[in-house]
């Protein structure tokens, strides 16, 4: 078995969608702080954490896209242990529009079929090229409506990408996250490494999210698995 693993640090500060809170991690209590104030033999460390629901590599809850969908406490983890397969998509400008010819062409060169009851892994580069540049934050290629109704139509649960958000910047953005409501499909933000998967065929996604309460979304540690 060999595990690849598709997930962004959590760090101080690390690049979060724009308008969303920042994540903040701090030390709580040191070793020797520990030792001091209670007389703890091994003296033990924690740390403080603070962040979105959206933070770092996550996938979004249905909730996030309308008030109808499930939070993610109730999303079915049947979803989060899937075949999948990774798309070369790097060829698409940044800021440009994803459409499903794009997605059809990757697939047929890709020699590997949609798994239904899967994922698709979209490889745009744009992890690769402008991470943690600011340029992350805007100019990612991303699905556009007509490209996330005809992943749906392939039978996926949801699909992965390589930015911080499925579609580009702006209106067209917000409408796949609305199609996606109306599809019953959801998707996956800010993976990373996807380039290592391109090529290798059929893989194991894993991805659980976090059990928040009436949650929009959750960090998840996001994996592929292959059989050696």
């Amino acid at each position: 078995m060999k595990i690849v693993d598709l997930s962004r640090d959590l760090y101080l500060r690390t690049p979060s969608y724009p308008g969303h809170p920042p994540t903040f991690q701090a030390i709580w209590k040191t070793h020797e702080e520990s030792f001091t104030e209670s007389g703890n033999v091994h003296g033990l460390a924690s740390m403080f954490v603070s962040m979105s629901d959206h933070a770092g590599t996550h996938i979004d809850a249905p909730r996030h896209f309308g008030r109808s969908g499930i939070p993610i406490d109730q999303y079915p983890l049947e979803k989060c242990i899937v075949p999948g397969i990774c798309l070369d998509l790097r060829h698409i400008a940044p800021r440009a529009e994803i459409t499903s010819s794009d997605l059809a062409a990757a697939v047929k060169k890709a020699g590997v079929a949609v798994p239904k009851g899967g994922t698709v892994l979209l490889c745009t580069g744009h992890h690769e090229r402008t991470f943690p540049r600011k340029e992350y934050s805007t100019d990612n290629s991303g699905v556009n409506v007509e490209a996330t109704e005809w992943l749906a139509k392939q039978g996926v649960v949801h699909f992965g990408i390589d930015s911080m958000r499925p579609g580009p910047d702006g209106k067209v953005n917000s409408l796949v996250h609305k199609a996606c409501l109306d599809l019953d499909i959801t998707h996956i933000e800010s993976l990373c490494n996807l380039e290592a998967l391109l090529g290798k065929g059929q893989f194991t996604f894993i991805g659980l999210p976090m059990k928040f309460r009436d949650g929009t979304a959750s960090p998840i540690r996001a994996v592929a698995v292959f059989d050696m």
